[in-house]
C-alpha cells in the first residue's frame, strides 16, 4: 500500500475519533457545570485544557463560559481540533483514499459530513446541546459500523484500527491526567467526597460509567476507577485495550509485509511496561508520572508509524 493511502486511512479515522471524543468531553463538562460545580468556569477551563486547545482558546476569549467553549470546540474552524474541523478533515482524507474504502464507508462519511455541517451551521443552544452531541456520536459510530461490516481485514483495515486506537488512548490518558490533577484543588482532598466526584467525572468523560458499575457495584474508589481505565483490557477505551489493538494491528502489517519496523519495537516496549504494573505500583510511583510517560510514548509511536510507513512525501 502506498504511504499516502495508509496515512489517509490512519488520519481519517483519527479525526473521526477525535470529533467523537470532543463531543463526549463537552457532554461531561456540561453535565458537571450544570448540576454539580460551584465554579462552572473552572470546569469549562478543564474541558478546554483536556482537549489540548487552551492556547488557541485563550488567544480568542478572555473568559471560560459555556457558550464560548462549546462554540470553540464544536464549530470554530480556526480550532483545528473542533468537531467541524475534524469532520472536514476526515472527509478530505476519505476522498483522497476513496478507492481503498467500500461504498458503504464512503457514503457514511459523506452523509455524516453533510448532516453535521447542517447541525453545526448555527451556534448550539444549551437546550439543543445534548441532542447535537448525540448526533455527533451516532454519525461517527455509523462510519465505524460500516467499516467493521464491509471492509476487508487487510492492511487498509489495520491502519484504520491503529488510528482509532492511538487517538482513543491519547484522549483517555489526557482526561485521566487533566481531570484529576487540574480539578482536584490539593493533595489534601485525596479520598474525600470531592475526590470521588472527580473520578466519577472521569468515568463519564469516557463513557465508562455504566461499564464500570457493571463490574464494581459497590466500590467507586479512585484506585478501582483508575485500574479500570488504565489496565482493564475488556473496556475499549482503556489504555491497555488501546495499546493492545495497536500492537495487534501493527503485527498484522508486519506479517503482511514480512518486515518489522522500529514502531513495532516501540509498541512492544510500551506493552511490556504496562504488564509490569499493577494499580498499586502506578499510584506508588505516581499516577501523573505514569500518564505523562504513556502520553509521550504514544505520541512517539504515532510519529514513528508515520515515518516507517512513509505517510508524508
Amino acid at each position: 500500500m502506498l504511504g499516502k493511502t495508509a496515512g489517509g486511512l490512519y488520519w481519517m479515522f483519527r479525526f473521526l475519533e477525535r470529533s467523537e471524543n470532543t463531543a463526549r468531553l463537552i457532554e461531561a463538562g456540561f453535565r458537571i457545570a450544570l448540576t454539580r460545580s460551584s465554579d462552572p468556569a473552572s470546569e469549562w477551563k478543564s474541558v478546554v485544557t483536556t482537549a489540548g486547545v487552551r492556547v488557541g482558546y485563550d488567544a480568542k476569549y478572555d473568559s471560560y463560559t459555556a457558550a464560548h467553549v462549546v462554540d470553540f470546540l464544536l464549530r470554530d474552524l480556526e480550532n483545528q481540533s473542533s468537531v467541524m474541523s475534524c469532520i472536514d478533515k476526515a472527509r478530505t482524507n476519505a476522498r483522497m483514499v476513496r478507492t481503498a474504502l467500500t461504498t458503504e464507508v464512503w457514503e457514511a462519511v459523506n452523509e455524516s459530513w453533510m448532516a453535521l455541517r447542517d447541525v453545526l451551521k448555527q451556534p448550539v443552544k444549551d437546550t439543543e446541546l445534548p441532542s447535537v452531541l448525540g448526533e455527533i456520536r451516532r454519525h461517527t459510530a455509523l462510519v465505524r459500523g460500516a467499516m467493521h461490516g464491509t471492509m476487508l481485514r487487510n492492511d487498509a483495515f489495520d491502519f484504520t484500527q491503529i488510528g482509532i486506537a492511538l487517538e482513543r488512548a491519547d484522549n483517555t490518558a489526557r482526561i485521566i491526567d487533566v481531570k484529576y490533577f487540574t480539578l482536584l484543588p490539593s493533595a489534601s482532598f485525596v479520598g474525600s467526597a470531592l475526590d470521588n466526584v472527580q473520578w466519577e467525572t472521569i468515568l463519564r468523560s469516557v463513557s465508562a460509567h455504566r461499564s464500570f458499575r457493571w463490574l464494581n457495584t459497590d466500590d467507586m474508589s479512585p484506585a478501582k476507577i483508575a485500574e479500570f481505565l488504565i489496565l482493564d483490557s475488556r473496556f475499549p477505551r482503556s489504555l491497555s485495550f488501546c495499546s493492545r489493538i495497536i500492537e495487534q494491528n501493527l503485527g498484522f502489517i508486519a506479517k503482511d509485509y514480512d518486515q518489522k519496523m522500529p514502531c513495532h519495537d516501540l509498541i512492544e516496549r510500551q506493552r511490556d511496561k504496562m504488564r509490569q504494573h499493577t494499580i498499586g505500583t502506578i499510584f506508588e510511583d505516581g499516577l501523573h508520572a505514569f500518564i505523562t510517560d504513556f502520553i509521550h510514548d504514544t505520541t512517539v509511536i504515532g510519529r514513528q508509524i508515520e515515518q516507517d510507513y512513509r505517510f508524508i512525501g
